[in-house]
Formats: C-alpha cells, structure tokens, sequence
C-alpha cells in the first residue's frame, strides 16, 4: 500500500519542531546582551540580510513595555466569522491531545483546524499559566502558525527577557513587535492578526506574505513583510509554494489555555 503523502503544513510544522527541539536538546549557549539589560539569546546565529542582527539576537533592542490594563471580557464574533472554538467543542480542530477545560482549550500539544485560509483575520485569546515551573524556553510558550508556516509566537514576555524576535507577539526569528504589550501570566491577552498570503507564480515569490497585528489592543505590526517560514536559529526562507493552509496552534509542554477564536477570510 503506497503511503499517504504528508501534507505541506504537517510537513513544515514537523520541520519547525525538530529543529527546535533538536536546538533546544543540543544546549545552544546563550548570551546576555551588553548593555546590561538581562535580555538573552545567541550570538553564535546567521545574520538577518535586512536587519543589522542577527536570528535570537540579545542585543537586538527590546521592545518597551506599555501598560494595557485588565482584560475586557469576550465581546460576540462578527456575523461573517467562522468561529473555530466557542468554549464548547473542539469539533472545528483536526483530532488532538488538547483538552478542554473550564470552556477554554488547554494546550498539551498541536492544535490544527480543519478548514485552510489564505487572506484572513483571526482573532484569538490565551493565557498563560501562572506560576509555571518549567525551563525558560517553556514559559508560556506556544505559538499561532498562520498557513501552519508562518509563527506569531505566544511567550510570557513579562517575566521573560527572552530575545526580542522570539517575544509575545514577534514574527518569530524574524521581526519583534513594535512594543510589549504583555499582561501578566495568569490573565487573558488577545491577538487580532490581518494576514495577506503570499503569491507565486511558476515557482516563484511574487508577493511576501504580510501582517498587520493587535496585542491586547496596541498595534504591533503594520502591514510588516513575512520573509518565510518559521524556524529556529536559521534564517526564514519560503520553501513552500502555497498560498493557503490551516491555522494551527503550535504546543511546547507548557499548558496555555485559549478561548474565543474566529476566523473571517478576506
């Protein structure tokens, strides 16, 4: 019997997770940034070609923190939405380790939906754990890959002073957010994330993917160029030449909740 051919976002999500892992396992050093800051990462990475750092870079300038306030409760999804968790099944999502609990999804592992999207907005809450005991790259630590390619990274990046493109919020080892607009472990944070698709043609790039981002409110991305998938310690390139893929919630061993996830493709 010929095997079932992996699809392209499995594929790279596979990809993405052995690298880290495998990064993770082999106890890259980290390094502290010189200006005393306390942020870390490494400085033994490849050069970002449109950047003056490098991929994790600890002396890449840290986002500033901004005060956002306690969070508002869940408000109704648009009438266009297709709401992909609404607290009560997880009927939208391919089959899973992840639980429910309390009407919100524990994560203890992938969550990957059904459906694919290419031009979209998404709306999502999570919250990570308070007084987590885990090592540092498990705090908080999970991520939103738009296509299954592409990482918006979910971190407790208020207790955390990991590398700035790998923080709440950053286009993980590429681009931080503009600012730190992390609430506190323990309280609910929401991301509403505009996605434009990339575009080929015969094989090619024609148009980067793009994002434009809220953190609990605040901008944090403006219309900022994906410059392909999401690895770590390696420079993004797009190897893929799709333009659509499944929303996937990507788990490292740390039980962040989300709630009140929708989907509206533009």
């Amino acid at each position: 019997m010929k095997p079932e051919r992996i699809p392209d976002w499995a594929a790279a999500l596979l990809i993405v997770s052995v690298v880290w892992l495998g990064s993770a396992s082999q106890a890259a050093e980290l390094s502290h940034a010189k200006d005393g800051s306390g942020v870390y990462g490494y400085k033994d990475t490849p050069k970002l070609p449109w950047c003056d750092y490098l991929v994790h870079d600890c002396d890449r300038p840290a986002p500033k923190r901004i005060q956002v306030g306690p969070a508002p409760e869940p408000s109704a999804p648009p009438s266009d939405a297709l709401v992909l968790f609404d607290g009560k099944d997880l009927s939208k999502w391919q089959p899973t380790d992840c639980k429910l609990v309390d009407g919100c999804i524990e994560a203890v592992g992938n969550l990957t939906s059904k459906e694919s999207f290419g031009d979209c907005q998404i709306h999502l809450e999570w919250l990570a754990p308070a007084d987590f005991k885990g090592p540092w790259y498990n705090q908080g630590n999970n991520g939103v890959f738009l296509m299954g390619l592409y990482e918006i990274q979910i971190f407790d990046s208020w207790n955390e002073k990991i590398y700035p493109d790998g923080q709440a919020a950053a286009i993980y080892g590429q681009t931080p957010p503009l600012v730190n607009a992390t609430r506190p472990p323990g309280q609910w944070q929401s991301y509403d994330i505009v996605f434009t698709a990339p575009v080929f043609a015969g094989g090619k790039l024609v148009k980067p993917a793009r994002v434009t981002m809220f953190h609990n409110g605040l901008l944090v991305h403006l219309n900022e160029e994906v410059r392909g998938e999401t690895g770590h310690r390696i420079l993004p390139e797009y190897k893929r030449k799709v333009s659509q893929g499944p929303l996937v919630l990507s788990g490292h061993d740390c039980p962040v909740r989300f709630r009140d996830i929708w989907v509206r493709p533009l």
